[in-house]
């Protein structure tokens, strides 16, 4: 009545139908229609097949549906490659090193005139510094440069970065600046009157930063135009919008980088 007994015989040993990965190329036959053609993509689940006349058709991938030099496969879509991991940058743009604890600090040092400097270039460029083993040292201003170079007593082995705010020709910083002329002594700087304007505007929430009147002072002048009560409430906000090199003005972003290379490079 069921016809043939499907416990007769010895059914452990019929053949199961290969699974095969539908590699680009790989040229088969559609069991039913006998189309033959290399497989040259998927569209909504299905393998499409291009014959040898550029006929292209679209079968779905159903159990022991094609012939594989005449054997019946099941074709299967190819996993997709895990691709090679993504490299994390650090807030200066640098690709993250991993495993990496901070170096030991080397004899030469990167300064900056004033806490504010140090702070956003930490933030910045924090990750990179330590790993160089570069330590950044706030001035309180840069009025007596020259001296403090001369005690520092930079030489080969230990050179000096200064990075300076509003150094621009004809500027009271670039004839300070003038009067530094060891060979390992670098100067570079931004031509913003503070390092809070070397950050960008947008990054802050505001489309510029006030023009302050001559004669008042800068900081304080700032705070007023923007209706915030004192300069270190200031500070808190710039500060907290930093998050990467992407928030600061190039010129800033420069002279950094020359500065790091020039104390980093050995000799």
């Amino acid at each position: 009545m069921y016809g043939e007994d499907v416990l007769a015989g010895d059914w452990r040993r019929r053949k199961v139908t290969p699974e095969v990965d539908a590699e680009p190329d790989l040229v088969v036959e559609d069991a039913d229609s006998g189309f033959c053609g290399a497989v040259v993509g998927f569209e909504m689940g299905a393998v499409v097949l291009e014959d040898r006349f550029g006929k292209r058709r679209n079968f779905p991938l159903l159990p022991a549906a094609f012939l594989l030099d005449g054997q019946p496969v099941t074709l299967r879509k190819p996993a997709v490659a895990a691709g090679p991991p993504k490299q994390t940058r650090t807030a200066s743009g640098s690709v993250a090193v991993a495993g990496v604890t901070a170096r030991v600090a080397r004899a030469s040092r990167i300064w900056v005139e004033g806490i504010h400097d140090a702070a956003l270039v930490e933030r910045v460029w924090g990750d990179d510094l330590r790993i160089e083993g570069v330590v950044v040292e706030p001035l309180d201003g840069i009025d007596a440069l020259a001296a403090e170079v001369a005690a520092f007593r930079p030489s080969t082995s230990r050179k000096l970065g200064v990075l300076v705010d509003h150094l621009v020709p004809g500027s009271k910083e670039s004839r300070i600046v003038a009067g530094v002329t060891s060979p390992h002594v670098l100067v570079t700087g931004h031509p913003y009157v503070d390092i809070w304007q070397a950050v960008k505007p947008a990054a802050v929430g505001i489309r510029e930063w006030p023009v302050v009147p001559p004669g008042q002072p800068w900081k304080e002048g700032i705070c007023a135009a923007l209706g915030v009560a004192e300069p270190a409430d200031m500070w808190r906000r710039i500060l907290r919008t930093v998050r990467s090199y992407k928030d600061v003005e190039t010129p800033l972003i420069n002279s950094m980088e020359r500065l790091i290379d020039f104390v980093t490079v050995e000799g």
